[in-house]
């Protein structure tokens, strides 16, 4: 486990979070136990991902923006599945999310101050928008627009709202790396 600098790393019931290499982890995160985080992803600053009673996944170039707290459930009674958090690849995650034992398949996005409950599923290029509560096991089609509390489809998405979103990806991995860069010499 590399450590870095700022940021709390915390192994728990013998595991410890993976985090790649070209993954950046801003200052003041706490990452604690079983959890995985991809190539090229970022988690920014004050954000916690707590796997301390089961599993969070995280693909590549995935970003998961300040404040938000990602954490899941585990295998219960009645529940032997229990709920992982299972985040895809180029998924945007806007600041202040709560993310929680739940889905999102490739290329989501969950808006600023949005809140994902246990079994929950975002699907590919959907998005939750900012403020919305997607309720436990609600199901959200792909390219599909879903905003309020609790969260209803509005619409499916146009072409440039999914073109928009993939550029919010490309910019946040350009970024990342120029926090790197930044937190680096700040600690020189």
């Amino acid at each position: 486990m590399t450590q870095r600098p700022g940021v709390n790393i915390i192994p728990i019931h013998g595991k410890s979070p993976k985090i790649h290499e070209t993954a950046f982890i801003a200052p003041g995160c706490t990452i604690i136990g079983d959890v995985e985080i991809g190539a090229g992803s970022s988690i920014w600053y004050n954000c916690v991902l707590r796997a301390d009673v089961f599993t969070i996944r995280i693909g590549e170039r995935t970003n998961v923006q300040d404040g938000s707290v990602l954490h899941c459930d585990p295998p219960r009674p009645g529940d032997p599945d229990g709920c992982p958090l299972v985040i895809g690849d180029d998924v945007l995650i806007g600041h202040m999310a709560m993310v929680h034992g739940c889905t999102i398949h490739d290329r989501g996005f969950v808006g600023l101050g949005a809140i994902v409950m246990n079994k929950a599923v975002i699907g590919s290029d959907a998005m939750l928008a900012a403020g919305a509560m997607l309720t436990e096991r609600k199901v959200m089609g792909e390219r599909e627009l879903w905003a309020g509390r609790p969260a209803t489809k509005l619409r499916d998405l146009p072409e440039p709202a999914i073109a928009g979103m993939r550029i919010g990806v490309a910019h946040y991995a350009e970024n990342a790396k120029h926090h790197a860069e930044a937190v680096a010499a700040a600690l020189k």
